[in-house]
């Protein structure tokens, strides 16, 4: 189950917000009764839904980037006769444009019938990066490019760049990069008119991580699995939104689970088997330290050895001063010996052993 403006929405009859108001001006029907609740439900496999009469059928979704030329009119269809965006696109699905692209402007738009991804990528709140270059007429002086910066009042309402910067001088003028977050209608044009340096050719080059980059003027291609993975994460959708027919990635070994080798092909370690529940030790060589490991006898010599106080060879504090009570400087006091010690076990002998090579 899911809620009806969804289901529109990803049926590409129009976006989320348009969905909406369709219910609440009463142009939609389930199972054959007008619905002006946004809050409704529908299962889409079990319930007839209709738009003015039309019956509604799940599609396949499709994401599409046009590098649209200037002289197009982006929209779906106009009343004047005039050319849009989608007489340069021709897919069996009904496709949107994503935003605006006035008519003299070029660059990257974006046509899907993803209508949550679409709501995503055009609200400003989820401030997606749009990059443009722009050809301004003249050499505006630094003090003009940090004004845009700050921001100039629009309708009065301050807007504001995300990064503004000289690619180039030209005859007619300078290149400028910019990156804002709006997408308004004319906003970079109203901007730079603002400031009293208006674009003469302006392109849209970049909406968050898809770039215009690869694709000839009034051509189109499919987004592919990686970038259709980047944009859902740049609006913050979750990836399990994300159209199921993009290929699956393979695992890394990495995230691969690893399993234990058959027990004819493990290698002896020379050591018993763990008890049950205890912690395993790391096999290593002699003489050499694992990290963040256990030290070796071999490192506790050459340290100082284990800590303060012990009695073991090779320790810093205890040991040696029971050693200068033996054979320390004469001090008037009858010398004391050492106790006798029982002659090592095997396996203490073999444990001083390594401790001297």
């Amino acid at each position: 189950m899911e809620r009806l403006q969804r289901f529109l929405a990803e049926s590409g009859v129009a976006s989320r917000r348009h969905a909406e108001e369709l219910i609440l001006e009463g142009r939609v029907k389930v199972d054959g009764q007008v619905v002006k609740d946004l809050g409704v439900r529908v299962d889409p496999a079990r319930q007839r839904i209709e738009v003015d009469g039309k019956l509604v059928r799940p599609q396949r979704k499709r994401y599409l980037l046009l590098n649209k030329p200037a002289g197009y009119i982006t929209t779906a269809q106009d009343e004047r006769g005039r050319r849009t965006v989608l007489d340069l696109v021709q897919v069996p699905e009904r496709v949107v444009p994503v935003g605006r692209l006035d008519r003299q402007t070029s660059g990257l738009l974006l046509l899907t019938n993803d209508g949550e991804l679409a709501y995503r990528v055009a609200h400003p709140k989820f401030e997606l990066a749009k990059e443009y270059l722009a050809l301004v007429d003249g050499h505006p002086p630094p003090e003009v490019l940090e004004r845009l910066r700050r921001g100039v009042v629009i309708e009065g309402e301050r807007i504001t760049t995300e990064q503004i910067k000289p690619i180039s001088n030209e005859e007619d003028g300078l290149i400028l990069s910019i990156v804002i977050h709006e997408g308004r209608n004319r906003i970079v044009r109203r901007m730079l008119e603002r400031v009293g340096y208006p674009a003469i050719s302006l392109e849209r080059v970049r909406i968050g991580p898809l770039s215009v980059r690869g694709i000839p003027v009034g051509t189109w291609r499919d987004l592919t699995a990686g970038e259709l993975e980047e944009i859902y994460k740049a609006v913050g959708m979750p990836e399990g939104e994300a159209e199921p027919r993009a290929r699956p990635r393979t695992p890394s070994s990495e995230s691969r689970p690893r399993t234990a080798p058959p027990a004819a092909e493990r290698r002896p370690t020379g050591r018993p088997p763990a008890r049950r529940g205890a912690p395993s030790r790391p096999a290593h060589a002699p003489g050499q330290r694992t990290e963040g490991g256990p030290r070796r006898e071999e490192d506790a010599g050459r340290s100082g050895g284990p800590r303060r106080g012990t009695g073991r060879p090779g320790g810093s504090g205890g040991y040696r001063r029971k050693q200068e009570r033996v054979s320390g400087p004469a001090t008037g006091r009858p010398e004391r010996r050492p106790p006798r010690r029982e002659a090592p076990s095997e396996s203490e002998s073999g444990r001083e052993t390594r401790g001297t090579e």
